[in-house]
């Protein structure tokens, strides 16, 4: 009996890209998905100072030019200084038309009349989705599409707020694991600043995206890649990696699949949109 390989569970195997044409095959992406499948050569980004963001602003970049790359930062009274600096640096490099709109009189207006005692990740929901309509209501404006910048990681993770920053017109990144677009930040020549400090939401000093996970984007992205691929948990453990990491990334993935989908329609009919009624590219 000849047995496969043993995945190597502190190794990099199969996450490893060739980051320039990565980068190469995404400007050509995003060019045929805006300019030529949808009009319009200009791209409207929410900057948050965090590396996916920075990545996507670079692409837009190449792909349509500065000048037609709209970068918003959108920060909430308790954003830090350190992001909207780092979001400021990210459009200095690229040379992006860069605009700051404060969400905080837009988020309390909700919040002090009918919430005043909103919990954190709420508060972080209802952030999230006055930015959207912003990025949506600029890129009406200015005949754009929002380019999102959710990665694989987050999404597989369902780390993101539903029908908010996951729910742009075009995303580039989202078949990149987080490890995988560090990659592509240091070929796009993103800030080493940017690159190299802990994700986070920015809504709590000191918190941080590993810190929520319990677990480190390395380690997840190893699990996840193999996950995805059909390989059960079960198998996972028994090739050597870490039984309660392995539980801690299946059980989140499944409690979220939800997430990743459109809202579910009651079928009434053999033509409801989506379910039977199907254009040759939606197979």
């Amino acid at each position: 009996m000849v047995r496969a390989p043993q995945a190597d569970p502190n190794g990099d195997e199969g996450l490893r890209i060739d980051a320039a044409a990565v980068a190469e095959w995404l400007v050509r992406f995003l060019v045929q998905e805006c300019t030529v499948r949808r009009k319009t050569g200009r791209a409207v980004i929410g900057l948050s100072g965090g590396v996916d963001s920075a990545v996507v602003a670079a692409l837009c970049a190449r792909a349509f030019g500065p000048e037609n790359t709209f970068a918003y930062r959108l920060p909430y009274r308790l954003s830090s200084q350190a992001s909207l600096d780092d979001a400021g640096l990210v459009a200095d490099r690229f040379g992006l038309k860069l605009q700051t709109i404060d969400i905080t009189p837009m988020v309390d207006g909700y919040v002090g009349s009918a919430e005043p005692d909103l919990a954190p990740l709420r508060l972080g929901n209802v952030c999230a989705r006055c930015r959207t309509t912003i990025l949506y209501d600029q890129s009406a404006e200015l005949k754009a599409l929002p380019i999102g910048t959710g990665n694989k990681t987050e999404r597989l993770f369902g780390y993101f707020t539903w029908h908010a920053d996951d729910a742009p017109a075009i995303n580039p990144l989202g078949d990149l694991f987080k490890t995988q677009v560090w990659q592509l930040a240091r070929e796009l020549d993103v800030p080493e600043r940017v690159v190299e400090k802990p994700p986070t939401a920015d809504l709590v000093q000191g918190q941080t995206d590993e810190g929520d996970f319990g677990i480190t984007f390395a380690d997840a992205d190893r699990i996840l890649l193999r996950l995805v691929q059909g390989v059960s948990p079960e198998k996972l453990v028994e090739r050597g990696f870490d039984e309660a990491k392995v539980r801690l990334v299946a059980k989140k993935v499944g409690a979220t699949h939800w997430k990743r989908h459109l809202p579910t329609v009651a079928m009434l009919s053999d033509t409801a949109i989506n379910e039977y009624y199907l254009r040759p590219v939606d197979y």
